[in-house]
């Protein structure tokens, strides 16, 4: 039996657990690419399937579909992404998930009050701004944030 080297949208979404929707909106974002057959079907390169793996990792972790797009037109088109490649793309982003992680254990110690209090207006929140006296450092909230 020959290996199959194309696969129909439905065997995508089959074999990667992603809806068919969803791999028509990576390749309209470009992330994923599929030529169209001489009856106008759509069919992906077994490569797709590493690809695709890939965009579910890095979108479960937090990383933008914009990331992940320059991230992935990095690598060669047609080939499937290797351990290496997946090398190069997870420790670009390890600082920016470290500076996320940061930010999220911050928030979290930060809010432990407030979970109980319910109210924003106590003198021991972290989050009040008596007088707005932050707004010279910046919009947003000032506290919480992790110093980039």
């Amino acid at each position: 039996m020959a290996a199959v080297t194309e696969l129909t949208v439905g065997q995508v979404a089959t074999r990667s657990g992603v809806a068919v929707s969803a791999l028509h909106f990576y390749e309209a974002r470009g992330l994923i690419r599929s030529h169209r057959t001489s009856g106008n079907q759509r069919r992906y390169g077994r490569d797709v399937l590493r690809r695709v793996a890939i965009i579910k990792v890095a979108q479960e972790v937090g990383i933008s579909l914009a990331e992940i797009g320059e991230a992935l037109a990095s690598l060669p088109e047609g080939r499937t992404p290797t351990r290496g490649d997946w090398n190069v793309l997870s420790t670009a982003w390890r600082d920016q998930l470290d500076r996320k992680i940061a930010q999220l254990k911050k928030l979290r110690d930060g809010l432990t009050d407030c979970i109980g209090c319910g109210c924003m207006s106590i003198d021991k929140c972290p989050l009040r701004n008596k007088e707005d006296r932050l707004s010279a450092q910046g919009p947003g909230a000032r506290r919480l944030l992790v110093a980039r």
